[in-house]
């Protein structure tokens, strides 16, 4: 049996990078727009934000994009640290489009910057579940949600998960070396 250790303390754990992810658009207008500003970052999270209302209020889009456009919202929204409005945009995108695996991998990331780890593994589990387009982020942002839950060997396999579906990337691999082996 493999037990393992975490040799940091658990603040820096809270402390840990999240992932998140925007949703494609296809086609062009202000919800293509919208996408750029969330994947993009060129403009402010509020900028963003207002592109994307004003993409909602006055673009006419199948349900597909739009629901894209309220998860690309909700990105930004999380961004500027309005979580409760991130939330909210990631639940009409669900009741939209509830096979998008990203909404459930932004979500999960809006409950980690909460605190509310339960929560982040519900979504986080559905966003794997669905085979989101990044899994890399929803395995990395589901260790740190285990983690804080005091599930220390799933948080490392998770880690270790993401470090290979992303082996380009360091942080799955900075978080693993903080966990020390021993088997018994």
């Amino acid at each position: 049996m493999v037990k393992l250790y975490v040799l940091a303390s658990l603040a820096f754990a809270l402390s840990a990078p999240f992932a998140s992810a925007q949703v494609a658009i296809l086609g062009s207008g202000v919800s293509k727009d919208c996408y750029e500003a969330a994947k993009y970052q060129r403009v402010s999270a509020r900028e963003g934000e207002d592109i994307c209302t004003k993409a909602l209020e006055a673009e006419l889009m199948n349900i597909t994009n739009k629901a894209a456009t309220y998860t690309n919202r909700g990105v930004l929204r999380m961004r500027s640290g309005r979580l409760e409005a991130a939330l909210s945009d990631y639940d009409i995108a669900k009741q939209m489009r509830p096979e998008e695996g990203a909404t459930y991998l932004n979500e999960g990331a809006a409950h980690i910057l909460r605190k509310d780890y339960t929560s982040a593994l519900v979504s986080l589990d559905k966003a794997i579940e669905l085979n989101s387009h990044d899994l890399y982020a929803a395995f990395y942002n589901r260790a740190i949600a285990k983690e804080n839950t005091g599930d220390i060997q799933g948080a490392y396999f998770d880690f270790k998960m993401a470090d290979e579906l992303n082996p380009e990337s360091d942080l799955a691999r900075k978080q693993m070396s903080r966990f020390e082996i021993s088997t018994n």
